[in-house]
């Protein structure tokens, strides 16, 4: 049993597995098109989380990591996974391609969030996802750090890969972020003087 990490299976790996290998699946896009409820964003104020959507071209790659999962571990590790992405993913087949030249391409399963579950918040524009993603919170912590730590992640595992959604939500997220803290700060400092004044 072979699991395809391409979100926060990257970085946040919490079950057993016997080892894992860099590569890539073909004919898909990674997109931040999956709603979050449960994990970065709560009813009502969902995150944006990525799942992988079928591309236009067939040559088209999305890098991640294999996990091979012990026998023994294999049904523990499905039952965990398929609570974890309880969330409108579901689980499919395909094929990976290891970097490592040692391994000859092979199936694995993959949690795609598919158009149809009820979690899936579809296209929008850069700029208004990186919104949401700005200020969404949810029980696993913000929609802010799961992006940045997914950037960093595929920037370690694969520096050469091409992902111009992820990267220009990575530099559109932290502009915003900066600017809110910015302003937050410019209005404590006003108060203060007024404060002072009085």
């Amino acid at each position: 049993m072979w699991i395809f990490g391409y979100g926060s299976l990257i970085w946040k790996v919490d079950f057993p597995f016997k080892r894992k290998l860099v590569g890539y699946v073909k004919g898909y896009v990674r997109r931040f098109w999956q709603g979050s409820e449960d994990h970065r964003g709560v009813p009502g104020k969902p995150g944006r989380v990525v799942t992988l959507v079928k591309s236009d071209s067939p040559e088209d790659v999305v890098w991640g990591v294999a996990y091979e999962i012990h026998p023994e571990d294999e049904i523990m590790v499905r039952t965990h996974l398929d609570y974890r992405e309880k969330g409108g993913y579901r689980s499919l087949a395909v094929q990976f391609n290891p970097v490592d030249n040692m391994h000859t391409p092979f199936f694995l399963d993959i949690y795609i969030g598919s158009n149809d579950n009820p979690f899936f918040l579809g296209p929008a524009g850069n700029d208004e996802i990186a919104y949401q993603i700005s200020f969404a919170v949810g029980p696993s912590g913000s929609n802010a750090d799961y992006l940045f730590e997914l950037a960093k992640a595929m920037k370690s595992i694969a520096p050469q890969a091409e992902d111009s959604h992820l990267y220009d939500l990575e530099r559109k997220v932290k502009q915003i972020l900066k600017h809110s803290h910015t302003a937050v700060n410019s209005a404590s400092s006003n108060m203060s003087k007024q404060a002072l004044a009085l």
